[in-house]
């Protein structure tokens, strides 16, 4: 890839938490947010007031959840119809429909009016968040970004992620796997420590993905991925709901009261069953308490950390099942892996660390590198390498990435011909030729497939192009399909009519669900909408607490002047307190614009007296 001028940042978009960095003063450096986190709530909320992003929106999802949008990542790039993605939609309180194209869409209230989102749009904007924590910190605009995903995501979803970094306004110069990110970040902060090539598993637990990639590094900066394996729908989510679940029942069980409609107690629930989780990594139980919870039932229950085991047993095991996996693909055994890296915040869980420190047989995990920052961290050294700002040794950071799942397309029997097996290294190209299966034939469908089940049908659909042939006996006209695989483990597939000599391409187009050139046009001109309606709310809210603190400081001062009464003509203090108290009615009806507010300011300092207002 041509590199680029000017300063690019690494992004590492979670389901839960998204974290961004700058590759500076020859190294990576993690930006805080405005509330001074390194980290940042990947959710979105909308009121009758405005819009929030990550802490603000997280804050007050208790008590606007069906407008409080997180999750987004389980969305973005999947059918409506997607077994998975209908799963999800039980258990979240915002309500998710389905848009054109089997597209999802999110529909919320916001400014006093029904809207409907993508998946895409939600991510743009906790995109443009930390775009704009990076723009601060670096003091100009950024207009470059290597973007995470997991190496589980489709060809769909990591377009869906290019769009919804497009909608941000941010020029995606590479999307790159999520335990890859963490291997470089993991490579960077031991190259001085690593004399030979070394056999790395890197073990990604995250909030809403799990991941779990086989890398070998050397000391030249040679990153190198053998394997992967995991699955994009298991993290944090998914324990917090088994606990959701489990307390649930045990309110219906105590008080014979059924909450599993009562979205507002879900969401409260859901919030303390997250923190709890987070204790018990630290503690061996811990106790839920929710007042008012439902019906006016105040809620207190212990649990336990063996409890909390209980209830997530499964996906603990699946989560090993995945790393035997990865190994057996990679071909290598326990013995030859040189390190077990852990990353993403669920990685905490003790019970997650001993199951997998015994199925390395009690080797030692290690935790050198940030589980919450490293896949931000390699994302901004590579982000630093594709553009002039790096320098030193590091410029020889050389990746080799694989792909996750095999791709191909269906036969007329209805089985899977396979161009590119799973983890093949990418950049690929592949090609396979197909003839006609009827007389007089005059088109031939290509539907693209990606999975390991034999029957195409049964893998994840991906679309399909379609190639027109001249009309010949079966099996005389032929047509060469290309399937190509880019560095951001994009698919692209075209099909060329051999038969006759004319050479005519078709390049896939995504029918499964991408938007189109209007549909990102429209996103681009709604973000830069919500931006400036952002900026008006921001500018409201400085002008109504400029207006609220005089108030308050008028009479802090009057009450501190001595015989005021004797300083103040009682028409000038009466109308005075006339003025403040039409101020504070103002400020409990909260309804007018930003001049109205400025305008209630500059009147009430006229009323004030001088030697009012100088003391102010």
């Amino acid at each position: 890839m041509d590199k680029k001028v000017g300063v690019a940042i690494g992004i590492d978009l979670g389901t839960t938490y998204s974290c961004v960095g700058v590759w500076k003063n020859d190294q990576v450096e993690i930006i805080s947010n405005d509330q001074g986190n390194r980290t940042t709530p990947s959710c979105v909320a909308f009121t009758d007031f405005g819009r929030l992003i990550g802490e603000g929106a997280k804050n007050q999802i208790a008590m606007n959840p069906t407008n409080t949008i997180y999750d987004a990542k389980r969305m973005i790039g999947r059918r409506f119809n997607d077994t998975k993605l209908q799963e999800d939609i039980k258990l979240w309180p915002f309500k998710v429909i389905n848009g054109t194209r089997d597209i999802p869409k999110i529909v919320v209230s916001f400014n006093g009016e029904v809207k409907e989102f993508s998946a895409e749009e939600i991510s743009s904007m906790v995109l443009i968040k930390l775009k704009e924590a990076a723009e601060k910190f670096l003091g100009k605009t950024v207009h470059d970004a290597v973007i995470t995903v997991p190496a589980y995501f489709d060809d769909s979803q990591r377009q869906a992620t290019k769009d919804a970094g497009h909608v941000a306004g941010l020029n995606v110069l590479q999307i790159i796997n999520e335990p890859t990110a963490a291997a470089i970040a993991y490579g960077l902060d031991m190259r001085n420590d690593i004399a030979r090539q070394i056999n790395v598993l890197v073990f990604d637990l995250g909030g809403g993905t799990f991941d779990v990639s086989l890398v070998t590094i050397d000391n030249k900066g040679t990153i190198i991925v053998k394997a992967v394996a995991g699955d994009t729908h298991l993290g944090g989510q998914d324990f917090d709901n088994t606990m959701v679940d489990f307390f649930v029942e045990q309110f219906k069980r105590k008080h014979r009261r059924d909450m599993s409609e009562n979205k507002k107690a879900l969401s409260q629930l859901r919030v303390a069953c997250e923190k709890a989780k987070r204790v018990l990594s630290s503690i061996i139980d811990t106790t839920i308490d929710i007042d008012n919870l439902h019906d006016g039932i105040d809620f207190s229950m212990r649990i336990s950390r063996a409890k909390f085991e209980m209830l997530n047993e499964d996906f603990f095991s699946k989560c090993i099942e995945m790393v035997e996996k990865c190994l057996g693909d990679a071909e290598m055994k326990k013995n030859d892996i040189d390190d077990v890296v852990l990353v993403g915040g669920s990685t905490r869980i003790p019970k997650v660390q001993q199951l997998l420190k015994d199925f390395f047989q009690g080797k030692e995990l290690s935790k050198k590198i940030h589980v919450d920052e490293a896949v931000a961290h390699g994302a901004t050294a590579l982000a630093g390498k594709l553009t002039v700002c790096f320098r030193g040794n590091d410029k020889n950071l050389v990746l080799r990435d694989v792909v996750p799942l095999s791709l191909g397309t269906d036969l007329y029997d209805g089985s899977l011909s396979i161009l590119i097996k799973r983890n093949s290294p990418i950049p690929i190209r592949n090609e396979e030729t197909y003839e006609t299966v009827m007389d007089d034939q005059k088109i031939i469908d290509c539907n693209v497939y990606q999975g390991e089940r034999s029957r195409a049908q049964e893998n994840n659909w991906l679309g399909k192009f379609q190639v027109e042939v001249p009309p010949a006996p079966k099996g005389e006209s032929k047509v060469r399909v290309v399937f190509a695989v880019d560095a951001n483990g994009i698919l692209n597939c075209s099909g060329v009519e051999l038969t006759t000599g004319r050479k005519r391409e078709l390049i896939i187009t995504n029918d499964k669900q991408r938007l189109t050139t209007q549909e990102i046009k429209k996103m681009l001109d709604d973000a830069i909408k919500y931006k400036l309606q952002d900026e008006e709310y921001k500018k409201k809210a400085f002008i109504r607490n400029a207006l609220e603190a005089y108030i308050y400081d008028v009479k802090r001062k009057i009450k501190k002047i001595e015989n005021y009464t004797k300083m103040l003509h009682k028409k000038e203090l009466e109308m005075m307190e006339i003025a403040i108290e039409k101020a504070n009615e103002i400020l409990n009806e909260g309804q007018l614009d930003l001049d109205g507010y400025e305008n209630e300011l500059d009147h009430l300092k006229m009323v004030c007296p001088p030697f009012i207002s100088k003391h102010i």
